[in-house]
């Protein structure tokens, strides 16, 4: 075959692919792969805080083991109410921990799905799974992301997989709900996090302060309508 003819083929064949194209082809995937906690190498993706940077003697770690059923996450530590007598930060009361993402590399768009979901095994206790999204809230010259969060309760023992539409994470500033009519930009997302209190959450939740544990497989964005 000469290469006019060649190019001519290749030509052809292109603009069949165009005619007979699909609308199931402009549809993203069901579902999207955020975080996967089988490997070692996830730790990097996140760091851990918690009150004992402001006085607590809340303590908090993260890793990766297996326990004969493949890696997981796990998330745990101790909730402490009490503040160490030096502290020269003004807190009357510690009691919270948590895991942050590190910052993506740009953003991630999650535009065209409508929940979050985690795969985790727990001890009873309510969980806080937050939102980073860029800054469009806050004043001009605040450097803080935008946060929004929702309450993920997680039953004792038993893998279960929280799904939490994204209409449900209230736009917060500093823990504190803000009251306003505020829209999520699920097109610029920046990073995650997971975290505990000693107090709040839901009813029937566990509560108060001492030790807390959460094991991770996988975080994702899911597309349900």
């Amino acid at each position: 075959m000469s290469r006019l003819r060649a190019l001519w083929q290749a030509s052809l064949n292109a603009t069949k692919r165009a005619l007979t194209w699909n609308v199931d082809d402009l549809i993203p995937p069901s579902e999207k792969s955020i975080f996967n906690f089988n490997s070692k190498e996830e730790l990097k993706r996140w760091h851990l805080y918690s009150d004992s940077e402001y006085g607590g003697l809340s303590s908090a770690s993260l890793e990766i083991n297996n326990f004969g059923n493949g890696l997981k996450g796990i998330f745990s530590g101790h909730l402490s109410l009490d503040v160490a007598e030096d502290s020269k930060w003004n807190i009357r009361r510690g009691g919270f921990c948590g895991m942050r993402s590190k910052k993506f590399d740009g953003f991630i768009d999650l535009d065209a799905y409508d929940s979050i979901a985690l795969k985790l095994k727990g001890d009873g206790r309510c969980y806080i799974s937050t939102i980073y999204t860029e800054n469009w809230v806050n004043s001009p010259g605040q450097h803080e992301d935008n946060s929004w969060q929702a309450f993920v309760f997680v039953p004792k023992d038993n893998w279960y997989i929280a799904k939490i539409p994204l209409a449900r994470y209230l736009p917060t500033w500093r823990g504190n709900v803000i009251d306003a009519e505020l829209e999520m930009n699920p097109s610029r997302i920046l990073g995650m996090s997971l975290s505990v209190n000693a107090e709040g959450g839901v009813p029937g939740a566990k509560s108060g302060p001492g030790d807390f544990r959460v094991e991770l497989e996988w975080i994702k964005a899911l597309r349900t309508e």
